[in-house]
Formats: structure tokens, sequence, C-alpha cells
């Protein structure tokens, strides 16, 4: 395995870096940095806000062989350093980009000043299911998943809504490398920190939707459990009305939650 190649998106005004703190963001499975556009409008004036793309989504290579979560959140690392190296920074993550984020958390804490884990898991799904998926998507392609997709990322009523943004997510799905996808879902299936929660010492917070049926709250209550556990510090919340992918789906809450909790973790 060798470490996965990503490249970042800057969603905040142009300007010096290290100005203002650093938030980097990460996307969910078949997303893409415009996942946070919203999010980032309304966090720019005070964050450096840069979203990294999964390999093969996005701005960022295809993937030439399988990866795991551990070495995505390496290469988060690696990427940041190539911005601002050695720089302590603020992450947020959805979904795959979330569990980035918890592993982040265990093995590269010093690097954080705060973690924000949404619509996560410290285990997602079933390593069978996801083993599956892979093959499925690697015969057939992504726009193999559009339909499920779609009724698994956003709550009720959103895609009626909200039509822009769920054509450009479901867009950024449709053109994901295949291959890149399949090897996402290949690190989703061996994912597991579950026993490693309580090593996280960052200040923590875990969002959580409410009509996700892919990971509910109940999984954001058992992340922000396992770091306590351990000493750590960590709450989570949940939000009506919203499914898979929250910074899209409700930014203007989200940002209110994110807002908040970086200030107390004292940026």
């Amino acid at each position: 395995m060798v470490k996965p190649n990503i490249k970042a998106v800057l969603l905040s005004p142009q300007r010096a870096l290290g100005d203002k703190p650093l938030l980097v963001v990460g996307p969910s499975l078949g997303t893409s940095t415009v996942l946070w556009n919203d999010a980032a409008v309304l966090l720019g004036g005070e964050y450096d806000v840069i979203a990294w793309d999964l390999p093969g989504h996005g701005v960022s290579p295809a993937a030439a062989e399988t990866f795991t979560v551990d070495e995505l959140a390496d290469a988060v690392v690696d990427l940041v350093d190539s911005i601002a190296p050695g720089a302590t920074f603020h992450y947020a993550g959805v979904s795959l980009g979330g569990a980035t984020g918890l592993q982040l958390g265990i093995k590269h804490g010093e690097r954080l000043r705060s973690l924000s884990v949404q619509c996560s898991g410290a285990k997602i799904g079933t390593p069978e299911g996801w083993l599956e998926r892979a093959e499925l998507v690697r015969a057939q392609g992504t726009p193999v998943m559009i339909q499920g997709s779609a009724r698994r990322w956003f709550g009720g009523g959103f895609m009626d809504r909200k039509p822009e943004v769920s054509s450009r997510l479901l867009h950024s799905l449709r053109d994901a490398d295949r291959f890149s996808y399949a090897f996402c879902c290949e690190a989703l299936a061996a994912f597991d920190v579950r026993a490693e929660l309580g090593s996280i010492t960052v200040p923590t917070q875990a969002i959580a939707g409410v009509e996700d049926s892919v990971v509910p709250p109940s999984y954001a209550e058992e992340i922000a459990a396992g770091i306590n556990a351990g000493g750590g510090n960590a709450a989570a919340v949940a939000l009506d009305g919203v499914a898979h992918l929250a910074p899209a789906e409700a930014p203007g809450a989200v940002v209110e939650l994110m807002r908040n909790f970086m200030k107390e973790a004292g940026a």
C-alpha cells in the first residue's frame, strides 16, 4: 500500500495564509469539496478553509492501489505541511472524511486544535457490505450508486428545496473514478477504531443527522463516549431534518456548532 495523493481547494477568500486560523475540511465518499461550499462561505471571514478531495474525486488524482484510512490521515498531514509546514489546524470531516478525522486524532493529535466528526463513526457498516460495493462499482462504475446515494445522503424534501446543491453533489459521485471509489470502500471495510477512541485528547464534537440511515446519532454518541472514557473532551449533537451530508444540508446549523466549538477550543 502507498500513501494516497490528495489535492485541496481553498474555499475561503484569497489572502496570505496564516493571518487566520486554519480549518481543513474533508469529504464524504462520492462527494467533493462542493460538500463544504456553503459552510465555507459562512466561515471564510474567520478561518482559512482548505477542503481536500478523496483520491479519484474532485481535484485529486486517481489512486493506483489500495490504501487505509490511516494512510489518508497521513496524506492530510502531508497536504497541510505542503501549504503551511508544521501548522496546527482545526479539522472537520464528513463520513469517510470524519473517519479520517478520528484517525488524525489518534495518530496526529498534536497537529489538531479541534476535531469535528460529522455523520461518521468509529466503524461504519460491515466489511462485507463495503467489499460488495467495491466490486459493484468496479464492474459498473459510480453511476450505479446515484439512486441509492440520493436516498441516503439527503433528508426528506431536501432535493426539492435545494436542487442545485443536490445536483452538484450527485454529479461529483458520477464523475468519481470507479477504481478509486472502490479503494475507498475497501478502506472503510478495514476501518474500526472503536478500541482507540480513548487515546483522542483533542477537543472533539460529533455531529449526526437524525435522518441519517448510514450512521444514525448513536454513532456520534459512541464516539463521544469512547473519547470521554479515556479522559478526553467530546460531545455529541444531532440535527433534525438532516441525513448524511450535514454541511450541505444544514450549513447554517453546522457552522454555528463549529464556530462555537472552535472558539471554545481556543481559536
